[in-house]
């Protein structure tokens, strides 16, 4: 799968978040890592351009019991003559196709490779503009009645209304997430373990798909769910 994968321009791999600890380089200086337990992953199904439009590989991580999968799926892992798999993603591939039911570890990816991660964002529930939006307070005199409130929303007689998508106070986190550009700092084959620098979205245990990033980035850059 490795050499397969070599000369393809898109790969990816989902995994589980394991948590964040720190490592050292060359020089001794520490480099905050997100421990992340990728694979081993199996094909489960090839898209293709003449029947789905696309080049895609759909790939299955972590095995199920087949009591716990309808029917249907229980037909679609056995037309490849895998068990049933718990998660099931999607990846862009326009290389070599691997087999069906080929499997794959974390050595797909290579020290120093830049990857795009997402998951699920930690949902922090009921927040305010300020902790939500990051505004600024407004004044602390006695006076004020606006310290941490949201402020003017609209002109008044004209609309009449708040408009759609206004920054306002709500819950926050618990959406899809992607943190982009994020180094591949080291690859543990045995242990089937990428360290990745900086954060990623989720808590302790969340599932995250991890893809060849888009584009070249010098740090981690937060997109918005």
């Amino acid at each position: 799968m490795a050499a397969a994968s070599a000369g393809t321009a898109h790969k990816g791999i989902l995994g589980r978040k394991l948590g964040m600890t720190r490592v050292f380089d060359e020089k001794g200086r520490q480099i905050p890592v997100t421990v992340v337990e990728a694979g081993p992953c199996v094909v489960v199904q090839h898209k293709t351009v003449e029947t789905d439009g696309y080049a895609a590989l759909q790939i299955g991580f972590l095995p199920r019991k087949p009591s716990r999968v309808t029917r249907p799926m229980q037909g679609h892992f056995r037309k490849v003559n895998v068990t049933p798999r718990r998660i099931l993603r999607e990846f862009l591939w326009d290389g070599e196709t691997p087999a069906l039911g080929a499997e794959f570890t974390v050595d797909v990816f290579a020290a120093g490779e830049r990857v795009d991660v997402t998951g699920v964002s930690k949902g922090k529930g009921f927040a305010g503009v300020i902790k939500r939006h990051h505004f600024s307070r407004g004044p602390m005199a006695h006076g004020s009645k606006y310290h941490r409130r949201v402020g003017s929303l609209n002109a008044g007689t004209t609309p009449s209304r708040v408009f759609k998508n206004r920054k306002m106070p709500g819950r926050m986190g618990g959406r899809r997430a992607t943190v982009s550009g994020l180094e591949v700092v080291r690859v543990d084959v045995e242990r089937h373990l990428l360290l990745l620098r900086g954060g990623v979205p989720g808590i302790r245990g969340a599932f995250v798909a991890i893809r060849t990033a888009k584009k070249a980035a010098h740090g981690a850059v937060q997109a918005k769910g």
